[in-house]
C-alpha cells in the first residue's frame, strides 16, 4: 500500500480528534493499515494506533489504495439499506394489522432468526416491534379522540380490547386522560409565527404558558398542519410581533448554538417523557448521547424503548435537543425533521464547539 493520503495532512490532526471522539455523521472515513479495514469514524471498534491510521473521502478511494469496508459500521452502507428495507417492511406490516403481530409472524416475514430481527428493528427505530405496535394503537387512539369520538368508539378503533385497559396506561399513552384528548385544546388559544431559518421554513406555537411547538424544514402548510394535529380544538391565531423574540432566538440558536436555547416551554407529556425532556437539555452542544446513556442520565437505565418514544415524541426540538441522541453504535437515528438536518444541526455544532475551544 502506497504511503500517501488522499485528504491533506493540514486537517489529518481534525479528522483524528473526530474519530476519537466517535463523531457521528463526520463525511470522511478513516483505514487501519494493520487490519487492511476501513471504517466510519464513528466505528465502535477499539481505536486504532495513529500512525497506523489513513483518511479518505470515499469508499471507492479506500478501495482502490487497498482496502476493505469493516463489517461492524458498514461504512458503504449495504447493511445498513437492508435492515432499513426489512425495518420498513415491518413496520407497514403493522401499521396495517389490527392486531399486534408476534415476534414470530414478523420474524418469519422478514426472512431473519428472532434474534436477528428483533435487533435489527429495535437498531432501526429504538423500539422493540411490539413497543412499535403499541405506539400505532396509541397514535390511532388519540386521532380517534381528537376527531371527537366516543371514548368507548375511539378504544375500539384503536384496537384496545377495553376501556380499562386504556385507562390502566392513560399517561403511557396520551400523556392525558382520554378526556383530555378528546378535548383536543379545546378552549385554548396557541399563538404563532412562521419565519425563514437557515432550513427554509420555521413555526412556533405558544400558549400564555411558554412554547409548546417548534417546527421547521417543511411547507407552511405541513408546518400548521402539524401543530393543529397536536391541538386540533385550539384557536391557533396568527402573532408574529408578540411571538418576535422568540422566533428570533430560535433562528439565532439554527446560525450559532453555542448553547442551550432558554425559552419558556409549554410541555405536555407523562412525568417519564417530561424527565427525558428535562434530561435532554442537560446534553451540551457540541455532544452526544446513546438511547441507553440518555436512559441511565433520567434515572431508568431499563427504559431505553420508553426513552426513545420519549424523542420520538418531543414537540419542540431545538428548545429540547433530541437531535443529540444517537444509536448505540455511533450512527445517527431517526429524526422528525429529516437525517440530514440532524447530521448538520451536529456538524455544526461540533465545529462550534471547537472554534470556541481552540
Amino acid at each position: 500500500m502506497q504511503d500517501t493520503h488522499i485528504i491533506d495532512r493540514v486537517s489529518e490532526e481534525h479528522l483524528w480528534d473526530q474519530v476519537l471522539t466517535r463523531l457521528a455523521g463526520a463525511k470522511f472515513l478513516y483505514a487501519v493499515t494493520t487490519m487492511g479495514v476501513y471504517c466510519r469514524p464513528a466505528c465502535p471498534s477499539p481505536r486504532p494506533l495513529r500512525k497506523n491510521v489513513r483518511f479518505f473521502h470515499s469508499p471507492p478511494e479506500a478501495e482502490a489504495a487497498g482496502f476493505r469496508a469493516c463489517k461492524r459500521c458498514d461504512p458503504k452502507g449495504e447493511r445498513a439499506r437492508i435492515a432499513q428495507d426489512v425495518v420498513r417492511d415491518a413496520s407497514g406490516f403493522i401499521e396495517a394489522s389490527a392486531e399486534i403481530p408476534s415476534l414470530d409472524v414478523l420474524a418469519k416475514r422478514s426472512g431473519y432468526s428472532r434474534f436477528h430481527f428483533l435487533r435489527m428493528f429495535r437498531d432501526h427505530t429504538g423500539l422493540t416491534p411490539r413497543g412499535y405496535a403499541e405506539a400505532v394503537r396509541a397514535r390511532r387512539l388519540h386521532v380517534a379522540l381528537a376527531d371527537g369520538n366516543r371514548v368507548i368508539d375511539a378504544v375500539a378503533e384503536a384496537g384496545f380490547g377495553s376501556e380499562s385497559r386504556v385507562y390502566e396506561k392513560t399517561a403511557t399513552l396520551l400523556g392525558m386522560t382520554p378526556g383530555a384528548a378528546r378535548r383536543g385544546g379545546q378552549g385554548e388559544r396557541i399563538r404563532s409565527a412562521f419565519a425563514d431559518c437557515p432550513f427554509g421554513r420555521l413555526l412556533v406555537g405558544a400558549t400564555d404558558k411558554g412554547v409548546c411547538f417548534i417546527g421547521f424544514a417543511e411547507p407552511d402548510d405541513l408546518l400548521m398542519a402539524d401543530l393543529r394535529r397536536r391541538f386540533p380544538k385550539a384557536t391557533i391565531v396568527t402573532d408574529d410581533a408578540g411571538l418576535a423574540a422568540t422566533v428570533r432566538a430560535v433562528v439565532d440558536f439554527l446560525h450559532e448554538p453555542k448553547q442551550a436555547l432558554d425559552l419558556p416551554l409549554d410541555l405536555r407529556g407523562t412525568a417519564f417523557q417530561q424527565r427525558v425532556w428535562r434530561t435532554l437539555c442537560t446534553i451540551p452542544p457540541g455532544e452526544t448521547r446513546t438511547y441507553a446513556q440518555l436512559a441511565e442520565m433520567a434515572g431508568n437505565p431499563r427504559a431505553v424503548r420508553a426513552v426513545a418514544r420519549s424523542c420520538a415524541t418531543n414537540p419542540v426540538s431545538l428548545a429540547v435537543p433530541c437531535h443529540r441522541v444517537i444509536g448505540s453504535d455511533g450512527g445517527l437515528t431517526g429524526y422528525r425533521w429529516g437525517m440530514p438536518r440532524k447530521q448538520a444541526l451536529l456538524e455544526q455544532e461540533r465545529e462550534l464547539r471547537s472554534a470556541i475551544a481552540g
